[in-house]
């Protein structure tokens, strides 16, 4: 089993080793941006989670633990092989049982942290957890201020993401850094980071890519806050 006890739990021990994967992070970075210790960056790189057994049967599964399928548990060990020597220094899942597993598969025998924290969980539903995709259509501008029954609003799913931002700073300045997640994960990301408004991620159609790249840069993440280079991103 994973642990799930947040930000400073860890699997296995830290190490401050520059060799196998860690150097790898270490080139990447310094290729990039120079010695990444002097510079401050926190680059951030969205995944989300593999395919799960609700993706398959058109099931929103919110806070609902699905676990991977056989062709998700494939893609995991694929995910871990294109990310595993891309310069991460450590691996932030939700700890949902989809999001959780991907990085188990994928990163298990990296050397590289695995970290889960409840923040980056998935919208909870309430009473439309676990309910058919076709339940769900059209209704994410509807709940984007007010929750769905017993759950959560979709802006507040996006503040607990936004949460998560900010203690990056505490220990990952400098370093290049994976998140797991889900739609509300990717949200927070491109709110807090992009500037961009959940009004318009309500809209969007949702096109998957090989990863999402963002950065926290020094100025706000030295201050406690998101964003870049722009400035501090607590965007209503």
């Amino acid at each position: 089993m994973l642990p799930t006890a947040g930000l400073t739990t860890a699997r296995g021990a830290e190490t401050t080793s520059t060799t196998g994967a860690f150097a790898d992070r270490d080139r990447v970075l310094t290729a990039e941006f120079g010695h990444p210790e002097d510079v401050g960056v926190i680059q951030v790189v969205f995944e989300t989670h593999s395919i799960s057994e609700d993706n398959e049967r058109e099931v929103a599964s919110g806070w609902s633990h699905s676990r991977l399928s056989h062709r998700g548990r494939e893609l995991a060990r694929g995910l871990g092989q294109r990310r595993g020597r891309d310069g991460i220094g450590a691996v932030f899942s939700s700890d949902l049982r989809r999001a959780a597993e991907t990085a188990e598969i994928g990163f298990a025998d990296s050397g590289i942290p695995i970290l889960l924290d409840w923040r980056l969980r998935e919208c909870d539903y309430g009473e439309l957890n676990a309910k058919p995709l076709a339940e769900h259509t059209g209704h994410r501008k509807t709940f984007l201020d007010e929750p769905y029954p017993g759950g959560e609003s979709w802006r507040q799913a996006v503040s607990r993401v936004g949460g998560f931002i900010d203690d990056l700073s505490t220990r990952w300045q400098g370093q290049r850094v994976l998140v797991i997640g889900h739609v509300a994960t990717r949200w927070g990301l491109d709110h807090y980071l992009a500037g961009v408004a959940l009004e318009e991620l309500a809209d969007a159609e949702f096109n998957w890519q090989e990863g999402w790249e963002y950065t926290v840069e020094s100025a706000t993440a030295e201050a406690g806050g998101r964003g870049n280079a722009a400035g501090d991103r607590r965007l209503r």
